[in-house]
């Protein structure tokens, strides 16, 4: 008796292995795609994955459903490690019903949530979806809210990320964006509130679905996308890279690992990758690997808003994240795609216990009615309210062009920050020398006969009286000028000093972001 049970138990237990079956699971790879099960043994470390919930099934009898009838429902998830930490992970599988969500699979999904909620533990999402399964009708869209309301209650307390390796439509895109790091994968991912069928019919616009919501559209004009990557195994890598950067859940502090690259290290050609015009371009990420461990920088967000630099470095061992103007895009100036996207990574920092580094190098805020009609002033404020906010250890380093308003938002110190540095070439102040003489000294220029040299004689005041970084010093803005060479061994030892810095915020619900 015992033996048929047994029997029973290993029957259904293969089957729930198998998806949608042979048939379906050949047809996921004529398309160049894996199966939810071998996407997950690509992310863990071997031999590590526990199924949790392998032997649900839908109940419903509505279009003869009972036929179509699958364990699993159309999700795989459970638990495992990545690189020895344990983690929570589901995956849509599209050869059950098009992987489309049911109350069951959103049940699983819900479920996997709290128990890594709990535990604290990040969880991954592989989206492949055809959404809502229409069959079960407002019961699937309860399971979307249900899972919706979970990334809220996880958001800020443990990592949320989503990797995008198929079909996400309607209501199924709104809980990878409400997670931390979304990961979308060529020719592959896609993302649209809805597809090109309703575009042309309601706008008469023809789109491409790669063209509309691909993985380079996300990944470089909408933001969606944090990361782009070729294949499944680069998407997977890129998961694997970024949860080693991350703390377990925000009561942890990232972990810390030593190598051999000297703390006291010091670059005495640091200072010749700027160029002597302050209007020449360079690229900001040559500072940042010069400064940081064994000269590895992991940028997130690289093709959005490429005019500010992102992500995740190591100094002495301690994960820091960066954010940099970048003077070889749009000179480095803040626009509405650089405040929203430094803003976010700035809270997630916040969040999870990583200390900020700041390298300032910006002319500004971009002007145009472009930018003002599109809301500049409301999305700006938004880098303001980050810095603001933030509590965990913050330095800033001003490195050459400090003006205005976007000087105050790139971590100044009246914003909290801890300290703040500046190279001898940095120059701050409230406009540039030539715009700030064409105000002051307008009449004397107009009336004078040599309006060109007057001019070059009233800016080298200005900037003795101004537009140099000693200024600020002597207020204490600037807490020192530092020699560029020993910019590393200066921001390390500042971020030991700070390495128990602690700060509450005031007793309230939660503040009011200008989103």
């Amino acid at each position: 008796m015992h033996s048929e049970k047994i029997e029973n138990f290993s029957k259904k237990s293969h089957i729930s292995q198998q998806g949608g079956g042979d048939e379906r699971i050949k047809a996921q790879h004529e398309k160049g795609k894996l199966t939810a099960r071998e996407r997950i043994s690509l992310l863990l470390d071997e031999g590590s994955f526990t199924e949790i919930d392998p032997m649900v099934t839908h109940h419903y009898h509505e279009y003869d459903m009972q036929k179509k009838k699958f364990f699993t429902d159309g999700v795989v998830g459970g638990y495992g490690t990545v690189s020895g930490r344990q983690i929570f992970v589901f995956a849509y599988d599209f050869t059950v019903l098009g992987g489309t969500l049911s109350q069951m699979g959103a049940k699983k999904i819900t479920k996997l949530m709290d128990h890594a909620v709990r535990t604290g533990c990040p969880i991954i999402g592989i989206m492949d979806s055809g959404g809502a399964r229409i069959q079960e009708g407002i019961m699937s869209l309860d399971g979307f809210a249900d899972i919706f309301y979970h990334n809220q209650l996880a958001s800020g307390v443990i990592p949320q990320i989503t990797a995008s390796i198929g079909p996400s439509a309607g209501g199924s895109v709104y809980s990878p964006a409400m997670t931390d790091f979304v990961v979308m994968v060529e020719k592959a991912g896609t993302m649209f509130v809805t597809g090109p069928d309703v575009v042309k019919t309601v706008l008469g616009e023809e789109i491409s679905f790669e063209d509309l919501g691909g993985a380079m559209t996300h990944g470089s004009k909408s933001g969606v996308a944090h990361f782009v990557a070729q294949n499944e195994y680069e998407c997977m890598d890129n998961i694997k890279k970024l949860i080693s950067y991350l703390p377990q859940n925000n009561s942890e502090e990232p972990s810390k690992i030593k190598n051999d690259d000297d703390p006291n290290r010091l670059d005495n050609n640091l200072i010749n990758v700027i160029p002597e015009n302050p209007l020449q371009p360079y690229d900001m990420k040559e500072i940042i690997n010069s400064i940081v461990d064994n000269h590895e920088f992991f940028e997130v967000h690289e093709l959005f808003a490429p005019n500010i630099v992102v992500g995740y470095a190591r100094m002495d061992g301690q994960v820091v994240g960066i954010v940099a103007n970048n003077p070889m895009h749009l000179a480095g100036a803040l626009d509405i795609d650089s405040s929203n996207k430094a803003a976010r990574f700035i809270r997630f920092c916040d969040a999870f216990n990583i200390p900020i580094v700041t390298l300032v190098d910006t002319p500004g805020y971009m002007p145009g009615s472009n930018q003002e009609h599109n809301g500049i002033i409301r999305h700006g404020s938004k880098l303001l309210y980050a810095y603001c906010e933030a509590t965990v250890p913050r330095i800033t380093l001003v490195i050459g062009k400090a003006y205005g308003g976007a000087y105050i938002a790139m971590g100044s110190k009246n914003l909290r920050t801890d300290i703040n540095y500046a190279w001898p070439t940095a120059r701050c102040a409230v406009l540039g020398g030539e715009a700030a003489v064409k105000i002051m000294n307008r009449k004397e220029l107009d009336s004078s006969d040599d309006p060109e040299g007057l001019k070059k004689k009233l800016m080298a005041e200005f900037t003795e009286k101004f537009e140099n970084p000693y200024v600020a010093a002597s207020h204490g803005t600037v807490d020192n000028v530092i020699n560029p060479a020993e910019t590393r061994p200066m921001l390390i030892k500042a971020l030991k000093m700070l390495a128990n810095k602690r700060e509450k915020q005031l007793p309230r619900k939660h503040g009011n972001i200008n989103l």
